[in-house]
């Protein structure tokens, strides 16, 4: 784990159910054939139906408190679970909320977006831009109003909100105490990087072994940064904050982009396999965008020998089930 001291040092906003259950998935398991599976409950951290999120805004927030903000600005897909939860984050801390959201109102509101508008954000719709890239113009006229706003990057995935996700192996390491390093592969949803460098920052100090497992949900976009080379620099750039010394390269990354289908937010089958197995055989909703994804890239990973029977694997959920509501069509089996 890294530095703990400057860790527990820096500004934060308790806003979740921590620590999230561990829990096995024995049914799972047994309809694959193996390995034994464990699952991260981190929808159930609690604010606004949970997510991962939480864990990235505890620190987001607490650091726009320390500089005085009023207002918080983000954006992301309309669906964006991570703008539902920064909505209920901003409603706890007394502070006013924009959201840059993809795409155009619709007629009716469902899933994140109705949850969005209920905890009193307020939205832009930015139709094709869905990764926040009218935030610093929203930004602009809300300090020509006179407003302090502070701003949450896509996913709030910075150094500062990763530093939630250092947290968060801590937290895991401490659960599964000497049990810990059965552990030999942790899969999740890997998307604005923030949750994937957080974890590949927590494990160094400790020198878990546990191979961290990457599922790429959306397919890259040409003329930009890559999801893996955005990792490692904010891997990096989330060490150094913590007073870590240690440089991350391409050996340390395990991103899978063979599971992105048809793009982000496309349900195909993989998908909708992984939210009824799950959601049958154990009870525990998936989402459509990102944990349906995952879930199915490790299905895949189990089928095909890449992990094997004797292993033993995390899933981290991640959240995001209120968008099945909004994909219902799209799901029915």
């Amino acid at each position: 784990m890294a530095d703990t001291a400057i860790l527990d040092r820096m500004a934060r906003k308790r806003l979740g159910f921590l620590p999230t259950p561990v829990v096995p998935l024995p049914a799972l398991s047994k309809h694959l054939g193996g390995p034994a599976i464990l699952m991260k409950r981190d929808d159930q951290t609690g604010l606004a139906l949970g997510g991962n999120k939480t864990r990235k805004l505890e620190f987001l927030l607490g650091d726009a408190i320390a500089k005085g903000a009023d207002v918080v600005v983000t954006g992301g897909a309309a669906q964006s679970n991570h703008c539902r939860q920064t909505a209920a984050a901003a409603a706890v801390c007394g502070l006013g909320c924009h959201l840059a959201l993809g795409g155009e109102e619709p007629a009716a509101l469902n899933g994140n977006l109705l949850l969005g508008r209920l905890l009193g954000a307020t939205i832009h719709w930015s139709g094709a831009r869905r990764k926040g890239e009218d935030i610093p113009a929203i930004c602009d006229r809300l300090r020509a109003s006179g407003r302090k706003p502070y701003i949450i990057p896509y996913g709030g995935s910075n150094a500062i909100g990763a530093a939630g996700f250092v947290e968060a192996m801590r937290e895991l390491t401490l659960q599964l105490g000497p049990e810990a390093d059965r552990v030999s592969h942790i899969v999740f949803a890997s998307s604005s990087g923030g949750t994937h460098a957080g974890l590949m920052v927590g494990k160094v100090p400790g020198g878990l072994g546990t191979r961290l497992v990457g599922i790429n949900i959306d397919k890259e976009e040409s003329g930009e940064m890559t999801l893996g080379e955005h990792i490692l620099d904010l891997a990096g750039a989330t060490a150094t904050l913590l007073g870590l010394d240690h440089t991350f390269a391409g050996a340390d990354l395990i991103l899978r982009d063979d599971y992105v289908g048809a793009g982000y937010g496309v349900i195909g089958d993989r998908e909708r396999e992984a939210i009824s197995l799950t959601a049958r055989l154990e009870g525990i909703l998936l989402d459509p965008v990102y944990t349906g994804r995952a879930m199915g890239g490790l299905i895949d990973l189990i089928r095909n020998g890449e992990i094997g029977p004797r292993d033993t694997v995390l899933f981290w959920h991640t959240g995001g089930s209120p968008a099945l509501f909004a994909h219902a069509g799209e799901l029915v089996i």
